[in-house]
Formats: C-alpha cells, structure tokens, sequence
C-alpha cells in the first residue's frame, strides 16, 4: 500500500511541478506561444524527463560496492549502460565527422544529411559486418573448441575463478565465450541476412507479378498470401520447423529454418510489393514500355523494381530486424540454428545459469547480457538506420 501511495505523491508532486514550470514560463518569456500552448500533460513530460535525468546522476555515482565489500549489481550495470551510451554516442560523432571529410562527393553529402542516431546505426552495421566476415580471424579459438575447464568465471582473475587465456570464461562444457560471440555473429546474423533476402526474392517477385498481370494471377496469389498471414507467424514457423526436425537434423535443420521463416515472412513482403507495383504500372512510361513490345522481366526488373527501390530498402530493413528476432527466439527454444554452430539465442538460453553470480560477481551475470545485448543492439541500429531511409524517400524535412 505504501508503494501506491508514495508513487501517487511522486505523480502529484510532479504535476505540481509541471504547473509551476509553465507558468514560470510564461512569465519569464512575455507570454510566447511555446509555454503559452502548452498542454499541462507536455509540461509534465519535461518535469519527468529532468527527474529521471538527475535521478540517473545521483544513482550513478552511488557506491558500486557495500561496506562488507560486496558488489551492488545494479549500480554497477547501470554504469556500464551509461557508458555504454555515451561511448557510442561519441564514436557515432567521430565515425559521421570522418564521412563528411572523407570518401567521394555523394557519401560526403549523404553524411552531411545524416542524424547521429543514423551515424550510430550505420556504424554498428558495419561493426557487425566486419565480425561476420572475419570472424575467423578475430575468434581467439574455434567455435566449436572444447577445452579441459568448465564455467570459468569472466574476469580472468584466477583468485576469483578466471583465466588470463578466456577474458570472458567458457560455457558449461568448455568453449570460449568470446569466440562464439563473435562466430555468433557470423552465423546469427549471416543466416538472418540470407533468410531475409530469400524472402524479399519470392514476395518481391511474386508481389509484382500480382500488380502487373493482374486478373486471375494476382486472385491466386493474393489468397494463398492471406491464408499463411492468417496463420500466427511464430506459431506457424514453430509448427514446421517441429514437423522438419522429424526428417532432418543438425545443418539440415537449419536450413530447412531458413526456408520456412522466409517462405512465412514473404507474405509480408508480396503485400508491399503488390501495392507499390499497382502504383507503379499505371504510369505513362509502364505503357509506353508495353507499347515498345516490352516482356514481362523488362518491366519488372528495368522499370518497376528500380521505382521501387526506397520503400523495398526500408522494409528490407525492418524484415530483417524481424528475422533476426524470429530466429533468435527459435534458437533459444532449439529449434533455430543447431549445434556446433555458435547462436547469441542458443548462448542466452546456454548461459542463464551465471545469472546467479549476480550478487558477487557482476561481471559473471553480465555474460548472457552480452549475447542478449548484441540482439539487442543490432535490432535498435538497424532500426535508426530503417527511420533515417523513410524519411529520406518520404521528402520530409526535420
């Protein structure tokens, strides 16, 4: 009862403190349109926000540690997410400042043009890229190396249960942490990427062919689309892919994966891709192409696909973030990307258990975060970079 009352109090007190600031306001600046018209509601925004700010200052430099020497686990992730933001608020501001000098005219303009948050994004991508790629290269050791020692505790501090040679332990039958974070990069999100790119090549296709055929072409398959949307999409890829695993195990599983959440998640894209193409083929030069003697693939691919590059790109980007999530999740189940390949889903699951440490050994628990936080992370980075897109095709003005 007490927490109700005293959040109640906090409520009342900071509408009261919304009041005030309006009307100070008001008074302070002659009356001007900004404070004038601004809905108690507003006000009380700014009051929250400047709370939570200072609250976020005092709580930040709290102790980290008790009297009897014991860690405080929230101060202490707290702290690392501030820094965590702050770091990447500043490299997102050297990485756009470097665009801006460097590279060719258009990548200097497009620099120029564009938000930290799209900066930050872009470079994130491009992070994740270069660990997927080279992954082989910077893993300290295979992903699917097995070593004599089981849960060592990250730190590398033998007093406390580490080892110099695994910065971030290994997992309960002896694999290097670090290196199947960064394999998992390359197998979360390599798989994603090509699972998102078979399902914008089957809606995109099938989705154009329903705008510029139409009749009973564009019938069929517009219903057999809302038959599988109908369908849960998670349930749906959860029930195939439980039905596959019968027939097929291991890689095969995993392709099998790939196919079923790209087949699910074209649907999606045929719906966009059908009422971009009937936009499109109204246009003058779709007839004037017609008129020429123009095939079908010289329409599709020369006219309308290159009218609708803006909005394919930014759901490219938004199916992806789904993907990717939607594989994630299956992996954390076991029905996603299979043993040995290294999975941040499988890792969250796998790992859970240093949770417990949580109350000594903060860094411990903060293990399965990091194959969490890398979900996370890349979902949050591509979504700036998704939002900076539309509002580039869209010709709106900030």
């Amino acid at each position: 009862m007490s927490t109700v009352l005293w959040s109640l109090g906090a409520i009342v007190v900071l509408l009261a403190g919304g009041w005030v600031m309006r009307l100070a306001g008001q008074s302070l600046t002659g009356n001007k349109p900004f404070f004038r018209d601004m809905p108690l509601a507003v006000a009380f925004g700014y009051v929250l926000g400047a709370a939570l700010l200072l609250f976020g200052i005092w709580y930040y430099f709290q102790p980290a540690v008790t009297a009897d020497g014991v860690p405080v686990a929230s101060v202490q992730f707290f702290r690392w997410a501030v820094q965590g933001v702050l770091i990447g608020a500043a490299a997102a501001f050297v990485f756009r400042l470097i665009g801006r000098t460097l590279g060719t005219a258009g990548s200097r303009k497009m620099f120029r043009q564009m938000p930290l948050t799209a900066a930050f994004g872009v470079l994130v991508i491009l992070i994740y890229a270069l660990l997927a790629i080279f992954a082989p290269a910077l893993a300290p050791h295979g992903q699917e190396e097995v070593f004599g020692q089981a849960n060592i505790v990250p730190g590398g501090n033998p007093a406390l249960g580490g080892n110099p040679d695994f910065p971030l332990g290994t997992d309960q039958i002896g694999r290097d942490i670090l290196s199947r974070l960064i394999y998992g990069a390359q197998n979360t999100v390599g798989i994603a990427f090509a699972t998102t790119l078979l399902a914008f090549v089957l809606g995109g296709t099938f989705g154009f062919l329903a705008a510029t055929l139409r009749g009973w072409m564009d019938q069929v398959l517009s219903r057999m689309v809302d038959v599988l949307m109908a369908i849960p999409s998670l349930i749906f890829s959860l029930l195939l892919i439980t039905v596959a695993s019968a027939w097929v195990s291991g890689f095969g599983l995993t392709v099998a994966m790939v196919v079923i959440i790209a087949v699910i998640d074209s649907t999606r894209v045929f719906r966009l891709a059908r009422a971009v193409g009937m936009n499109i083929v109204v246009m003058d030069y779709i007839e004037a192409a017609k008129l020429r003697g123009e095939g079908l693939p010289y329409l599709i691919f020369r006219e309308i696909l290159p009218n609708a590059t803006a909005p394919l790109l930014a759901e490219f980007g938004l199916r992806f973030c789904f993907v990717f999530l939607t594989i994630s999740a299956l992996s954390f189940l076991g029905l996603g990307i299979q043993p040995p390949l290294a999975d941040w889903g499988t890792m969250v699951k796998d790992l859970s258990a240093f949770i417990n440490y949580a109350s000594f050994a903060p860094l411990a628990a903060s293990v399965p975060l990091l194959a969490a936080g890398a979900i996370a992370l890349l979902t949050v980075a591509v979504n700036f970079v998704v939002d900076w897109m539309l509002n580039r095709s869209s010709g709106l003005k900030d």
